[in-house]
């Protein structure tokens, strides 16, 4: 049986509400547009439509001409997932020598890429280190000690100007504007364990014991993270790092269910205190993305657009 109205004619399907009640949807496009990225999780749970109108085109558009530019997180998960806002890779120009765990950083506008080759020819000699400048799409080789070319390099970080490459035994350190090179101190190799981010010239990662701590690259010396204890598991493993619009974030596995793994987030606020330790505040913690069980966070960078 067909219902129909007073008039005769069948019922019309009611309209989608509107984003923000009483306002054009454009204007509340507009409206969204302006809030930093890292509450649109937040805002994604508001509705269907919300959802859907922070991953339209519309929004991304209206972003670019208000020339909006804001950090956003992406997440590298070993099962090929790349979070992408047009969702592809593009081919850059390739380095002088293939490589693999390569340390990398970025000073003023240029990449280093340091090791993750075998030092058995002239020209992986040559260019055991290399930099890469966008203005000229081209990459060059940086002159290197031979006594600093190991192989592998683990992990990597810039502090103040400085590229920092840890290797299996010790690392080495590469200060861009000097053009020297130096190893790394006996500090800060022993308490460098997993990925870090540098916030404001501290070097942050956790500890054996699961806890955040950053390296002061002046005073040598590792300091507890103080004032986030409670709200942050014990990092043993699986958790990342990244310095986001000046704030400590941290990436890390939560909870999972037979098929799906949670993947969580925690917007940190740290600073350093009068008698010079290190304190934070969680801005905020959530869950962030679900995916499939199996998978597992192998890298977390931010990138502005």
């Amino acid at each position: 049986m067909t219902t129909t109205t007073s008039g005769g004619q069948p019922p019309q399907p009611s309209a989608e509400p509107q984003l923000i009640p009483d306002l054009p949807d454009d204007v509340s496009i507009n409206c969204l547009s302006r809030i930093p990225r890292y509450y649109y999780p937040k805002l994604s749970l508001v509705s269907r439509s919300w959802r859907s109108a922070i991953t339209s085109s519309a929004l991304f558009t209206t972003r670019s001409l208000l020339h909006t530019t804001q950090t956003s997180l992406y997440l590298n998960l070993r099962v090929n997932y790349s979070f992408h806002w047009f969702n592809r890779w593009e081919q850059g120009p390739r380095m002088k020598v293939g490589r693999e765990f390569a340390a990398a950083g970025v000073v003023d506008g240029k990449i280093y890429v340091l090791g993750g080759c075998v030092v058995d020819s002239w020209a992986r000699s040559v260019n055991w280190a290399e930099v890469f400048d966008p203005d000229t799409g081209l990459w060059a080789p940086v002159p290197s000690p031979i006594e600093v070319r190991e192989k592998w390099m683990h992990a990597s970080a810039v502090v103040e100007g400085r590229v920092y490459a840890m290797a299996d035994r010790g690392g080495v350190v590469y200060d861009v504007g000097l053009g020297k090179w130096g190893n790394v101190s006996k500090r800060l190799d022993l308490g460098w364990r997993g990925r870090a981010a540098v916030v404001r010239g501290v070097l942050y990662c956790y500890d054996y014991l699961g806890k955040i701590r950053g390296y002061d690259v002046e005073e040598d010396v590792w300091k507890e993270l103080r004032g986030v204890g409670k709200g942050l598991p014990r990092f043993l493993c699986g958790a990342t790092m990244v310095n986001f619009d000046g704030r400590l974030c941290v990436v890390w596995e939560g909870k999972g269910s037979g098929k799906e793994v949670e993947i969580m987030c925690a917007d940190i606020e740290v600073w350093k205190d009068g008698d010079g330790m290190l304190s934070g505040r969680i801005l905020w913690s959530d869950v962030i993305l679900t995916v499939p069980n199996g998978a597992a966070i192998v890298h977390c960078m931010a990138a502005e657009f």
